[in-house]
């Protein structure tokens, strides 16, 4: 057997593990965003803690061709299926999720699509293309997704704290990006996260001037 044959067979024997790796990985790279359907306060709280304390992962990285390699192999049954099955929204989603994942981002936008054709209004979908468009520095199609997002699910908890992550980042519109903060939390009142968004944006609002506790006006629908 060859070292590189090798080395894929041990590759494939650890991708459990190395698919940890990787979501965690995402997780530092990506600083703040939550997924559109499995976003949690856990994931909020690490990401408000992403730029205080980052851990030293260089050991345990592995490179884009492997994280590549492991996708391909977890979505090729699935992309299978689509043969006999083209038109399965959910099945399409489950692809650009697990591009999503392995942080390429550009196949996992093609599946969203793909899937969105099928099932137009299916906001949590969206909301991860719309952050996978962000990921490939179009902060301008990123908003217009979460707002189309928004149309479908106006208080979606996921697709406001993400929009207003780009807002903030990408579009330096700290008034706009409060603004979604303030509405999720004004929307969501039993959103598991709220009390690290009030957080993140007491810190915004600390770190751009502006008085803390002040409210920011909510955005119109």
């Amino acid at each position: 057997m060859s070292n590189a044959e090798r080395t894929t067979e041990q590759w494939t024997s650890k991708q459990a593990y190395a698919l940890s790796v990787i979501c965690l990985l995402v997780g530092i790279a990506g600083g703040w965003f939550v997924r559109g359907s499995q976003g949690s306060a856990m994931e909020v709280e690490r990401a408000s803690a992403a730029t205080a304390s980052q851990p030293d992962t260089s050991s345990m990285q592995p490179t884009p061709e492997q994280i590549r390699q492991v996708a391909d192999k977890q979505a090729a049954p699935l992309i299978e299926q689509l043969k006999t099955d083209s038109r399965n929204a959910a099945l399409l989603a489950k692809i650009g999720n697990i591009y999503y994942d392995a942080q390429q981002y550009p196949v996992a936008i093609d599946y969203y699509q793909q899937s969105l054709k099928v099932a137009p209004d299916d906001a949590s979908v969206r909301t991860d293309m719309a952050t996978a468009f962000w990921y490939t520095g179009n902060s301008d199609t990123a908003i217009a997704e979460f707002n189309r997002a928004l149309s479908e699910e106006p208080n979606k908890p996921n697709a406001l704290f993400n929009l207003g992550v780009v807002q903030w980042q990408g579009k330096m519109d700290v008034a706009g990006a409060l603004a979604s903060w303030q509405r999720l939390l004004d929307t969501n009142p039993n959103y598991e996260g709220r009390a690290k968004v009030a957080e993140l944006m007491e810190q915004v609002k600390k770190h751009t001037g502006m008085k803390p506790g002040t409210q920011a006006k909510t955005q119109s629908e």
